[in-house]
C-alpha cells in the first residue's frame, strides 16, 4: 500500500484534511426503517423504538424522507460547484425483505452514508463487515463505483462477511459504561467493524471499539494496511458507541476537535496539537432525530486544511471554526441529520491531493 501507487490510482486518501477532489456522496432515495433488534437497540435513541417496530422495512415519514433526498442533492451541488467531482451510488430499493441461512430482514436501511461502508487508507478502498443485518448488502449501491475505480487501478478489498448469527450479539452488554465493564454489544465470534469507527491522521489511524466494531474487527484492519501504519484505540466514554466521528475528529495539522461528553483522556501524542471541545449543539429541542444524538452536528468535513463545511444553524460551532482561523462553509443539512449522520458520515473521500506522511 505504498504512497508511490497514489500517482496511478484514482483512490488516494491518506487523511481528513488534504485538498478534496473526488468524494462519494451517498443518497437517501429508497431508504428504509430498519427492524428493531438488539444491534439497533444498542446504539438508537429509545424514542425511536414505536417508529422502527411498527415500520419496519417501510419508507420513512415522506416530508422528512423528501427533505433529506433535496439536502443531500444540495450538498453534492454545493461540492462540485467548489470544484470536487462528486460521484453517486446507484439507486436501490432498501424497502425488498432478504434473507441469509440464518436470518431474514424485513427490509434494509438506505445508501445514505458511505463512510459507514468504506474505509479508504492510501490506494485502497475497504469494505466494512458491519454488525447490522439490516445493512448486509448495503454495498451492493457502491459495487458499480468500487469496479470502476479498481479497473482504473484501485486496490479494492473486502473484509470477511460475517455471518451475524446470534454468537455475535451479547443480550447483555452494559448499557451505561461498556467502556469501564468491556461489555460491548458486539462479541469476539469473529471481525466486525463500520468504516466510520476508523479516522485518519497520515500514518496513524485512530479507531474506538464501539457496539458495531470489536477488537478483531480492529485487528484485522490493522493487519491489512500494512506496516507504514499504526492504528490506535482511543477510549470514548460514549454509553452508545457507534462512529468515531462524533467524538474524535482531527481536522488539520495541530488541530482536534472533540466531543466535550464523550473523550476524557487523549493520547501524549497530541500534546503539542490545539484541542478544543465542540460547542453544545444548536439544535432545536424539538427537532426529531431518528437515529442519533445531536451530537451529529460535529459531523463536519474538510474541504482542505482551512475550509470545513458546517450545518448552517450550527452558529456557535460556525464561530468556534471561525474563531479557529478556519473558513466555515455553511450548508443546511438538518433534515439529513434526522437519519443518523451529517457532512463526514454522508461522503468517502476517494481522492485528496497529498503524501502519506507522519503529523507527530
Amino acid at each position: 500500500m505504498s504512497e508511490n501507487n497514489a500517482t496511478t490510482s484514482p483512490v488516494s486518501s491518506y487523511n481528513e484534511w488534504d485538498p478534496l477532489e473526488e468524494v462519494i456522496v451517498g443518497v437517501m432515495d429508497g431508504a428504509a426503517v430498519p427492524e428493531w433488534d438488539v444491534a439497533v437497540e444498542a446504539t438508537m435513541p429509545a424514542r425511536s423504538e414505536k417508529l422502527f417496530r411498527a415500520s419496519a422495512g417501510q419508507a420513512w415519514p415522506a416530508e422528512h424522507a423528501a427533505a433529506a433526498v433535496a439536502e443531500l442533492d444540495g450538498f453534492a451541488r454545493t461540492l462540485t460547484e467548489l470544484g470536487v467531482r462528486v460521484v453517486r451510488p446507484d439507486a436501490v430499493d432498501h424497502r425488498r425483505p432478504f434473507a441469509t441461512p440464518n436470518w431474514r430482514s424485513p427490509g434494509g436501511l438506505y445508501s445514505a452514508m458511505p463512510r459507514d461502508l468504506l474505509l479508504v487508507v492510501g490506494d485502497t478502498i475497504i469494505e466494512a463487515p458491519m454488525a447490522w443485518r439490516s445493512r448486509y448488502f448495503e454495498i451492493d449501491a457502491y459495487r458499480n463505483l468500487l469496479t470502476d475505480y479498481f479497473r482504473r487501478g484501485a486496490r479494492w478489498i473486502s473484509a470477511p462477511k460475517p455471518q451475524l448469527t446470534d454468537d455475535i450479539y451479547d443480550a447483555g452488554y452494559d448499557t451505561e459504561r461498556p467502556y469501564e465493564s468491556g461489555r460491548y454489544l458486539t462479541t469476539e465470534f469473529e471481525p466486525t467493524f463500520d468504516a466510520a469507527d476508523f479516522i485518519r491522521c497520515g500514518t496513524d489511524i485512530f479507531a474506538q471499539r464501539s457496539h458495531v466494531t470489536n477488537q478483531l474487527g480492529i485487528d484485522w484492519v490493522a493487519r491489512h494496511i500494512g506496516g507504514e501504519y499504526t492504528v490506535h484505540v482511543i477510549d470514548v466514554t460514549d454509553p452508545s458507541p457507534m462512529h468515531i466521528d462524533a467524538s474524535f475528529m482531527p481536522l488539520a495539522p495541530g488541530k482536534l476537535l472533540l466531543n466535550p461528553n464523550r473523550v476524557k483522556s487523549v493520547p501524549a501524542m497530541f500534546d503539542s496539537w490545539d484541542i478544543r471541545f465542540a460547542p453544545d449543539p444548536a439544535l432545536p429541542r424539538d427537532h426529531e432525530l431518528y437515529m442519533s444524538s445531536a451530537w451529529v452536528s460535529m459531523n463536519v468535513i474538510m474541504l482542505d486544511e482551512r475550509r470545513v463545511v458546517v450545518e448552517a444553524g450550527e452558529q456557535p460551532l460556525i464561530d468556534m471554526f471561525a474563531d479557529w482561523d478556519m473558513e466555515p462553509v455553511p450548508v443546511p443539512f438538518r433534515n439529513v441529520m434526522r437519519f443518523g449522520g451529517c457532512f463526514h458520515c454522508v461522503t468517502a473521500d476517494v481522492r485528496r491531493r497529498g503524501t502519506l506522511r507522519s503529523y507527530f
